[in-house]
């Protein structure tokens, strides 16, 4: 099963740790496959993400960060 959806996080984010439940909460509902990559381990992510994290990705696509709007993620499932 291919992962839809990537959660791109740093340890000690509260809005990383928001983004986190919402979805897996939203990914659960819809039967759709989900990883948390960590950017703090990647030079290259960090650089890309830095302050914008959380980043939420459907196939690879952003639809959302900082705070993640449940509406357009589960659009983005569709």
């Amino acid at each position: 099963m291919t992962t839809r959806v990537t959660l791109y996080s740093r340890p000690g984010c509260h809005l990383c740790d928001d983004a986190r439940r919402l979805v897996e909460e939203t990914c659960a509902k819809r039967g759709v496959t989900w990883t948390e990559v960590d950017i703090s381990t990647d030079p290259a992510l960090t650089s890309q993400y830095g302050e914008q994290i959380p980043v939420v990705t459907v196939d690879g696509a952003v639809v959302g960060f900082w705070r993640i709007d449940p509406d357009r993620l589960t659009s983005a499932l569709r």
